[in-house]
């Protein structure tokens, strides 16, 4: 538990550090294009460098500059397949008296480093908020559940470890118990919260109390406040 409350609390931090990171590389971007200015270019030779498992090429390009100096420079964007070939002409963007600022006028070249880095920070952001909705939301379900909801009797299966979420190469334990609908005769299988360590000698009953939605069985909550609680 501690782990995964750690876990969350880094995920919002990164997406949030990450988001921020991403406006202001979109402030700088546009800041750069307002006084930018405008040159033609010629890709003079494609760059290979690694990239994981694969290879990404990068434009070297030469350009006049604004003293009339032929100066090159390297693109910090790459792909493969290569965007560009030899001998391409581009246009290239740079501030006055700073060569080393050039970029060729292309959406990834300028605004490549803001979507990556923000739609990072946003997943990031979005799975640790998620670890922290969702299990409020499932509390306050259980919450309802067991003020207007209909009690019934689960006939104790077993614990099964939950292996959908695993951390830190574990993974939570759930009691499983089933219940017979009277009326209908279907049988519905319940699982319980996770929990983050094995409750099974702690079971001493055959049947667990379930707290059930009468108009949707599916929405259920398994009391389980009969367990010792796991120290934080």
């Amino acid at each position: 538990m501690k782990t995964f409350n750690t876990l969350r609390v880094i995920f919002v931090l990164l997406g949030v550090g990450m988001l921020v990171g991403a406006f202001f590389f979109f402030q700088s971007t546009s800041a750069f294009l307002e006084t930018a200015t405008a040159k033609p270019g010629v890709v003079t030779d494609l760059v290979r460098s690694r990239s994981g498992d694969s290879y990404a090429y990068y434009p070297l390009v030469r350009f006049e500059d604004g003293q009339g100096r032929l100066t090159e420079f390297l693109s910090s964007s790459g792909s493969n397949p290569p965007s560009y070939s030899r001998g391409d002409t581009v246009r290239v963007l740079f501030t006055l008296g700073e060569a080393d600022s050039a970029r060729i006028d292309g959406f990834f070249s300028l605004w490549g480093a803001t979507l990556i880095v923000g739609c990072l920070g946003g997943v990031f952001f979005l799975v640790g908020a998620g670890m922290f909705v969702v299990p409020a939301v499932r509390d306050g379900g259980a919450a309802k559940l067991r003020k207007t909801g209909q009690l019934v009797q689960g006939s104790y299966q077993g614990v099964e470890n939950n292996n959908m979420i695993v951390i830190n190469g574990k993974s939570p334990y759930q009691i499983v118990c089933q219940w017979q609908n009277p009326v209908t005769s279907d049988i519905h299988v319940f699982r319980s919260d996770n929990l983050w360590f094995d409750p099974s000698e702690y079971i001493q009953h055959e049947s667990l109390p379930v707290y059930i939605n009468p108009t949707n069985p599916r929405r259920y909550w398994v009391d389980t406040t009969f367990l010792p609680r796991m120290a934080r």
